[in-house]
């Protein structure tokens, strides 16, 4: 069964747009897992525009299940890495402006880098995953920076998909095998929805773990928190 880890950033911007603690993102964290996620995921930037560096600590003793961190390897990402220790850490190559996350590693450019960060967080007993667009080049260079998994980048899929465009899936499973056969996890995010989750998992060989944020969080408007996870449960099941 792919596991789902639900990235809660949606709520620190709600909360951030007040100025207090209301929606509480240590305490929808909680929520989430007694729900029946199989982890969270937060995804700090430098500017703190929603998740902030000291939620990551405050979440880090509550967090029982998957503890995932994504950012930019700068400095300051790296040190808060190393204090909090969570369970996995996926490498995102986000400009400082971005939005949102908008392109995967090029695993040969940056080999080099990527491989020194890398042994830092394994010497540090942390499991690292690098965000990747589905080339399979990528993926043979994400091998060579001894990574434990990719993450797979799905938003070319999800659109497409939305589209009626089924074979968006293709480069995605040719991914994923190689990826498994070259001894790498397979995880995947980004645009990822209750209405194309399902196919992707459906023809994603070993894929191991989907991080979901913000189409949950929009679907949960409408739906309610512990409905639409247990909704995607189903799907992954």
């Amino acid at each position: 069964m792919t596991k789902l880890s639900v990235n809660i950033n949606k709520i620190a911007t709600l909360r951030n747009s007040r100025g207090g603690d209301v929606p509480n993102v240590v305490q929808f964290a909680k929520d989430v897992q007694r729900f029946g996620a199989e982890g969270v995921t937060i995804h700090p930037r430098p500017d703190e525009r929603h998740i902030r560096y000291q939620d990551a600590h405050d979440l880090k003793s509550i967090v029982h299940t998957e503890y995932n961190i994504e950012g930019n390897p700068i400095p300051k990402f790296i040190d808060l890495v190393l204090e909090t220790k969570p369970t996995q850490v996926t490498l995102v190559p986000d400009g400082i402006d971005a939005i949102t996350s908008n392109a995967g590693w090029d695993t040969i450019k940056h080999k080099d880098f990527l491989v020194e960060v890398i042994s830092e967080f394994k010497r540090n007993n942390i499991r690292t995953s690098i965000f990747v667009d589905p080339d399979l080049k990528q993926i043979e260079g994400a091998k060579t920076t001894e990574t434990d998994r990719i993450e797979l980048y799905t938003e070319a899929y999800a659109h497409q998909y939305g589209l009626g465009n089924n074979d968006a899936i293709k480069p995605y499973a040719e991914c994923a095998r190689l990826a498994n056969k070259l001894g790498l996890g397979v995880n995947a995010g980004h645009d990822l929805s209750l209405d194309n989750i399902k196919f992707f998992k459906e023809n994603i060989e070993g894929l191991l773990e989907v991080s979901i944020g913000h189409a949950l969080i929009s679907e949960s408007l409408y739906l309610g928190v512990e409905n639409v996870i247990q909704m995607y449960l189903h799907r992954l099941s």
